[in-house]
């Protein structure tokens, strides 16, 4: 189909996705090695004119090496890795999957947030273990009563407020700019924590938002109050949730995402008032296909308008 386009090919993709590729383009594999990924980008480099990424590390170096560069298509919804500013001043499109993997997201933001609140793993190793019938499991908050403040009301903070909504919580959001919704509004990090039982981070990555969930937000989420991430683990400060932890300055925290995935600190491991997934918010079969599927997509429409 496009045979004489070349697409740099810097992530490992679904089986079909990734025979789709090849069968319209001239594909370039990215060698994960530096040296041997530098060696391809010497040899093909000018040639390249699309790319296909998951997770690679774009700088403007790097862009600086693919002169004919036009477009860039992400089988993720973040674009932390990639140069935004220095793309967008060389006029290469950037293209990402953050609305199909939204809804699937926002599932397992409110699956964290009951596992949090209601202590649903707690609850299973307590039966698991025998402990049923000895002593009373304690009790846990209703998701309906508590002040639910959403950071980064994008595709995905918008329908976990849907779904918060649907179960009867109050919901807020903070954001660089106020949106036009229902919802109230915090133009301050700290005032929306202040306000918020239960407090769900899913704003992208970025220089601005590195640390953004640190002592002060957690301080002001207060003792009776729950943070659930589902974005990137940069955000949070690992340090300070732990420190906050331990003097019981929050209820409980529900993690989907790590400052250095894979690897998670012992003292969030061991604490019974963290819940934990491997970043699996994007990860049904039906989700990883759509996304692999837009990939595509957008690169064909956009080589099929020029």
């Amino acid at each position: 189909m496009f045979k004489h386009i070349t697409i740099l090919q810097a992530a490992e993709l679904p089986e079909k996705t990734d025979r789709e590729l090849k069968e319209a383009f001239t594909i370039i594999g990215l060698p994960k090695g530096e040296a041997e990924a530098a060696g391809v980008l010497a040899e093909h480099g000018a040639a390249i004119r699309g790319m296909a990424v998951r997770h690679a590390h774009i700088d403007a170096g790097m862009l600086e090496k693919l002169p004919a560069l036009e477009i860039i298509s992400s089988y993720s919804a973040g674009l932390d890795g990639i140069d935004i500013e220095a793309a967008a001043s060389r006029g290469v499109s950037i293209h990402n999957t953050s609305k199909i993997l939204a809804q699937d997201v926002a599932d397992l933001a409110v699956a964290l947030s009951i596992s949090a609140t209601r202590g649903l793993m707690r609850g299973h190793d307590f039966v698991r273990d025998g402990h049923w019938g000895q002593h009373s499991f304690p009790l846990g908050r209703s998701l309906r009563s508590l002040n639910t403040g959403i950071v980064g009301l994008g595709h995905i903070g918008s329908a976990i407020a849907a779904r918060m909504e649907v179960m009867g919580a109050p919901v807020a959001y903070f954001g660089p700019r106020r949106k036009p919704v229902d919802h109230l509004y915090f133009g301050s990090i700290d005032d929306l924590a202040e306000w918020a039982d239960l407090l769900i981070v899913t704003c992208p990555a970025s220089p601005e938002t590195t640390g953004l969930i640190g002592p002060s937000v957690l301080e002001k989420l207060g003792p009776h109050g729950f943070l659930v991430n589902i974005s990137r683990g940069t955000i949070v400060n690992e340090s300070a949730l732990i420190a906050a932890l331990a003097k019981g300055g929050i209820a409980g925290a529900a993690l989907d995402v790590f400052e250095k995935e894979p690897v998670v600190p012992d003292a969030l491991r061991n604490d019974p008032r963290v819940v934990l997934s491997p970043h699996m918010g994007s990860g049904t079969q039906e989700t990883r296909q759509q996304m692999g599927d837009r990939l595509v997509e957008a690169l064909v429409t956009h080589f099929s308008a020029g």
